[in-house]
């Protein structure tokens, strides 16, 4: 039996399967970042940068260097005491709110849990926030501001309208997505992690890359989300990973991390990998309730591919076509890359994008070589038709002299 993490197809060799991995969400201590903290001081004033300010009792206090910090009044008002009408998700972080902010604009306000709320979160809601802080992409969720006061611990964020993708390959808003808006979102998943690891100044391993962590705006393109469990990758000239307590969700975890605690930008690689797969089958990385050979999906869809089959790994749903098994082949196979046992075989998120890139040129180049195809052949019925017409009356004509 082929082992669900022996999937690279350049290697074709078997390993001792290590089973199905159990992820976890483990303590750790909180990421290292070069976004500076500015702590209130016990006199009640704050410095950004070389100015100071005064507070005052009940007025936000600026811990972060950037982002806008609330009042709990504020955020309480923009989701009307935090209605349950208002709650649009719920996490291990806590809830997920809509607001309408005092100048009219709609964002996502996300709760810590209060009584759960531990040292622990208090590490995942800072990194959440510095992480925020250092980027800036299209494809990444845009960071407004913060609330930490007392025991609250509360992040104001881009509010992204429609929903996350799992729920889309879950068919919860009644949408099918088709090929084409499956790529999209791929490319645009493989964009934003290209940024986090090569241009966001200092290296970001993301850490939590699956669908429900991908939201989706009104046209269906992607957003990555919820960087509570980011790290800086390595900073040091030489450095090749980061030691850390493992943290993830079951399915998308490189194994490699899970045997030696290294974190890499090829942790994120693997995960995107089993992502991959999760948006062309519509499967998740692990489901109990399928028989034996179908419970781990990227063993199951290694097999189909490696028996000429890969057509069958397509979410049933999607139009099957010549160009639909094209995109099927080859994003599988670069799925089995990213997913390679071993962090050195597998490619790097830019290497990923400018395949994924390919892939969708020559997709869109079949269906529109196939359109073309079609338009002639309806030119050429119509003509027959009219040839047709002519030559019956033409008959008439004659058969009436």
């Amino acid at each position: 039996m082929i082992s669900w993490i022996l999937l690279c197809p350049c290697a074709q060799r078997r390993r001792k399967s290590r089973g199905k991995e159990l992820s976890f969400r483990a303590d750790g201590t909180s990421p290292s970042s070069s976004v500076t903290l500015n702590e209130s001081s016990i006199s009640g004033s704050f410095s950004i940068g070389s100015k100071s300010y005064a507070t005052s009792p009940g007025k936000p206090v600026q811990k972060f260097q950037g982002g806008r910090p609330f009042s709990f009044a504020e955020l309480s008002k923009a989701t009307e005491k935090f209605s349950p009408a208002c709650k649009i998700g719920q996490g291990g972080f806590g809830a997920v709110y809509k607001g309408k902010l005092s100048d009219g604009s709609i964002v996502a306000i996300k709760r810590a849990k209060k009584k759960s709320y531990d040292a622990r979160l208090c590490n995942e809601f800072e990194t959440e926030v510095r992480m925020l802080l250092a980027v800036d992409h299209l494809n990444l969720v845009k960071f407004i501001g913060y609330l930490e006061e007392n025991e609250e611990r509360i992040l104001v964020v881009e509010y992204v309208p429609n929903g996350n993708l799992r729920e889309h390959l879950d068919g919860v808003h009644g949408v099918t997505l088709d090929l084409g808006m499956r790529l999209d979102i791929c490319i645009d998943v493989a964009h934003a992690l290209t940024y986090l690891h090569m241009y966001a100044g200092n290296p970001i391993i993301h850490r939590d890359v699956k669908p429900s962590n991908i939201l989706l705006t009104e046209k269906f393109r992607a957003k990555v989300a919820d960087f509570g469990f980011s790290r800086m990758g390595p900073l040091e000239i030489g450095e090749t990973h980061v030691s850390t307590q493992v943290k993830g969700t079951a399915g998308y975890l490189d194994p490699e991390y899970l045997k030696k605690f290294q974190l890499t930008e090829k942790s994120d690689v693997y995960s995107f990998g089993i992502l991959l797969l999760e948006i062309i089958t519509g499967r998740k990385p692990i489901d109990e309730k399928r028989e034996a050979k179908e419970k781990i999906t990227i063993k199951w869809a290694f097999r189909k591919f490696l028996d000429g089959k890969v057509i069958e790994i397509l979410d049933p749903r999607i139009e099957k076509s010549d160009a639909t098994f094209m995109v099927a082949d080859r994003v599988a196979e670069l799925a089995f890359q990213c997913a390679a046992p071993s962090k050195q075989e597998r490619p790097s998120m830019k290497k990923v994008t400018e395949v994924l890139w390919g892939i969708r040129r020559d997709y869109h180049t079949l269906l529109e070589n196939r359109n073309n195809a079609c338009m002639e052949t309806d030119s050429m019925s119509v003509s027959s038709l009219q040839f047709a017409d002519t030559a019956g009356h033409g008959a008439a004509e004659t058969t009436l002299r």
